[in-house]
């Protein structure tokens, strides 16, 4: 009977352990959260032609948020593992959800880098505001409370002697119905993005009062963030995966590949190319770094920003929230002439 009980826990141990084997052999699932299709990731992972190492080490899993905080939600009860993040919401994820673990780990897009897209602040070409002091007692439309674009009008107003909710009301809207709010005299200022920011009506009516360059200077808008339990256990995998995001990054930044990358680009927003195609990777669009290096810097006068107005209680050092070591590697890798 012993004798029978050590063969039994000996053929037990063995199973789990070929278990665990063939478990390590499949590519790693990457669950990614993500809200708008500006960034490259996950986009790109949706044509593994450009990539090397997709279904060997690793695939990506898109999962749709309507938002960052739905996102947040998310990752902290493990049902994703990489997140798109604003500014914004960094420090909400660290002192209000307590997910102190969190890391930036590498670009999604930034506003005002020099030659490219600045976000406007819109106000009609037939209406009375032409200058932000005439924003006083009007009401303005932002997209969240809270975020980037509310921080960037916040504080150009607060520089004009404005402050929200008691010279100016705010008011939450969709970016896709901004142009019609501004256009039907609903709201003074309005600010969006493509592909809204370019309807021809809105072109045509409307002009920037200022831009989030000229209320707050380079921002770094959204960036990718995973848990660092996650890239402590899978880092071989994410090697892979990190390697690939900057191919990819590179090969859709390459003027020769611009009508497939546009085409990548609708297939994955399920939107027409002629939407997308007159802005979509030009000076008319965010930056996106090619080594997908955030711009640290920038995150940093973003947040003491969002403090300075009000909206942080307390000072936050983003240095410790940081890991681009992935990133690096990737570029490194990509540049060895073997690859």
């Amino acid at each position: 009977m012993r004798s029978f009980k050590a063969l039994l826990l000996g053929l037990v141990v063995g199973s789990l352990a070929l278990i665990h084997i063939g478990h390590a052999g499949e590519p790693l699932k990457i669950r990614q959260g993500w809200v708008v299709s500006t960034t490259f990731s996950p986009m790109i992972f949706s044509d593994p032609g450009i990539l090397r190492h997709y279904g060997k080490s690793y695939v990506v899993e898109p999962v749709h948020f309507a938002g960052s905080s739905p996102e947040l939600t998310a990752l902290a009860t493990g049902e994703v593992d990489l997140i798109t993040i604003a500014y914004a919401t960094l420090p909400i994820a660290v002192e209000n959800a307590h997910i102190t673990d969190l890391r930036i780990v590498a670009d999604g897009f930034q506003d005002g880098v020099e030659g490219y897209l600045s976000q406007p602040y819109l106000v009609r070409n037939d209406g009375s505001i032409k200058t932000v002091e005439d924003l006083r007692g009007k009401a303005i439309a932002i997209n969240q409370l809270g975020g980037v674009v509310d921080i960037a009008a916040r504080a150009m107003l607060r520089r004009h002697g404005l402050e929200a909710g008691k010279d100016y009301t705010i008011v939450e809207a969709p970016f896709p119905v901004m142009a019609p709010m501004l256009l039907q005299k609903k709201v003074a200022l309005v600010s969006t993005v493509p592909p809204f920011l370019y309807e021809p009506a809105l072109e045509s009516k409307a002009h920037a009062l200022f831009t989030m360059k000229e209320a707050m200077g380079p921002s770094q808008l959204i960036m990718l963030a995973a848990r660092a339990s996650f890239l402590k256990q899978h880092r071989a995998a994410l090697d892979d995966f990190f390697e690939d995001l900057v191919r990819g990054t590179r090969w859709m930044e390459t003027p020769a590949n611009r009508d497939k990358a546009i085409a990548l680009a609708a297939r994955f927003a399920k939107a027409p190319p002629q939407r997308i195609a007159g802005y979509f990777l030009t000076k008319k669009d965010e930056y996106r770094d090619p080594n997908c290096l955030p711009n640290i810097a920038a995150v940093q006068r973003n947040i003491d920003t969002e403090r300075e107005i009000g909206l942080l209680k307390s000072d936050f050092d983003v240095s410790k929230y940081v890991d681009l070591s992935f990133v690096k590697r990737a570029a490194k890798r990509l540049d060895e002439p073997s690859r």
